[in-house]
């Protein structure tokens, strides 16, 4: 096999035709080609071999795992791994063989090649189940993790045997089969005494905790001044409610937020927060007051909230850069709705006149703080539109109690819960291992 068809895969004008010259090459192309990524010299990248060994196939395994094997450093390793993980489905019953392997490391990617096989099948994950208690902690926590991700779909069959190791152990893996059976199946998949003895460690942790600063990657919230939680849930339409700590009622609606995009079972609950230096939290996806599908939700219960206890106000921020939005309403009214997220349509959204908090802000940035967008230039639109875009950490806390920036010193009273939705009551929520 001729060095510079191996070393064409580096070149972007040459790659297809290098890649289908070695692609019937079999072992003998694979054996060539697994020496680029062992190699710190070689301008073959990673991503550029896989291709072309996971089209070899089986042939390419055993080249791999000797490269895996005599890798001469941990990056060279690393490069090689990285093929040998995404050799696909032909390669799943070695792959699943390997698991025995005697180097962690070898075990390490041979559970991950069975992670990014399409549809790697029951045997392949119960042969995962052993690793959950290995001597290695990379090894335990990769089978873990791939269980949680490849075995919701196949829960009825692993449920029973993870239930076993709860029981009978071994002692190491009885944590991570916890932490799958609350991934894969839910509350329903737990056995009644860890179902209980969750519930009590709650209990025991609720009273004396402090209030933690409540952040995820996508945050939104509902903002009603007093304490009246039972009000603010029946006004709702809230029901179920369940004690939670901070941590875990943060985690959940975290994890949630991820799909929110989803719908249904994104929205299927929300973090209730006690009382915060006279304000009450409702957090969660479903409270998100520009998305498409709650908006106009939201809209109509911070109406009823205000007129009810005179104020309501809805955010959503996005901590990852992807911008901000708020609604704000008083006494039965809607004073202000604003959004800056980068969508195309944030603009249709927008109702009422600018708050001082916008105007003041305006001014500070050399602008008209009075904000005729007939006459602003793209300059000015587009300074503003980057102000925004991060605004509502600031505003909400300008307008009350932020919980982005509660604190252990933040005054609470009583005790945060878990409630259904409207949605969640529909839909049923999902599945998931969250922090306590």
């Amino acid at each position: 096999m001729r060095a510079e068809s191996v070393r064409d895969l580096s070149l972007a004008d040459r790659r297809a035709a290098a890649e289908e010259a070695l692609a019937g090459g079999g072992g003998v192309a694979a054996e060539a080609i697994v020496r680029e990524p062992a190699d710190d010299t070689s301008p073959v990248d990673r991503w550029h071999v896989a291709p072309a060994l996971r089209r070899i196939g089986a042939a390419a395994f055993d080249p791999l795992l000797r490269a895996l094997l005599d890798a001469p450093t941990d990056e060279a390793r690393e490069r090689v791994g990285a093929a040998f993980m995404r050799l696909g489905e032909e390669a799943l019953e070695r792959y699943t063989a390997t698991l025995s392997h005697p180097a962690p490391h070898v075990r390490r990617w041979a559970v991950r090649g069975i992670r990014h096989c399409d549809e790697p099948g029951p045997s392949a994950l119960h042969a995962l189940l052993p690793l959950l208690g290995d001597a290695d902690p990379e090894v335990a926590g990769t089978a873990r993790d791939t269980l949680l991700y490849r075995g919701p779909d196949l829960a009825d069959g692993l449920v029973p045997s993870l239930r076993k190791i709860r029981r009978e152990g071994p002692g190491r893996a009885r944590a991570r089969a916890l932490s799958v059976l609350a991934g894969i199946g839910g509350e329903a998949a737990l056995p009644a005494e860890d179902l209980a003895a969750v519930e009590r460690l709650i209990r025991v942790k609720v009273p004396d905790e402090r209030p933690v600063a409540l952040w995820a990657c996508w945050n939104h919230w509902i903002a009603v001044p007093g304490g009246d939680r039972a009000g603010i849930m029946e006004t709702l339409g809230l029901t179920g409610p369940r004690p939670v700590t901070f941590a875990l009622g943060n985690d959940i609606v975290d994890s949630d937020g991820h799909d929110a995009g989803d719908g249904g079972e994104a929205f299927a609950r929300v973090f209730v927060t006690p009382e915060l230096d006279g304000w009450t939290f409702v957090l969660g996806a479903w409270c998100d007051p520009c998305g498409a599908e709650r908006s106009e939700d939201v809209l109509r219960l911070c109406t009823l909230l205000s007129a009810r206890y005179g104020q309501a106000q809805a955010y959503y921020y996005g901590a990852q850069g992807d911008g901000s939005a708020w609604l704000v309403a008083e006494r039965g009214t809607v004073l202000r709705r604003y959004c800056e997220t980068g969508e195309g349509e944030d603009e249709l959204l927008t109702l009422g006149e600018p708050l001082p908090f916008e105007r003041a802000r305006r001014a500070e940035l050399g602008l008209n703080p009075e904000w005729d967008a007939a006459q602003e230039s793209d300059e000015d639109e587009a300074q503003w539109r980057t102000a925004a875009f991060d605004l509502v950490p600031e505003l909400a806390k300008a307008l009350g109690v932020s919980p982005l920036d509660i604190g252990p010193d933040t005054r609470a009273c009583g005790a945060g819960v878990l409630a259904m939705t409207p949605y969640g009551v529909a839909h049923g929520v999902p599945t998931g291992a969250y922090r306590i």
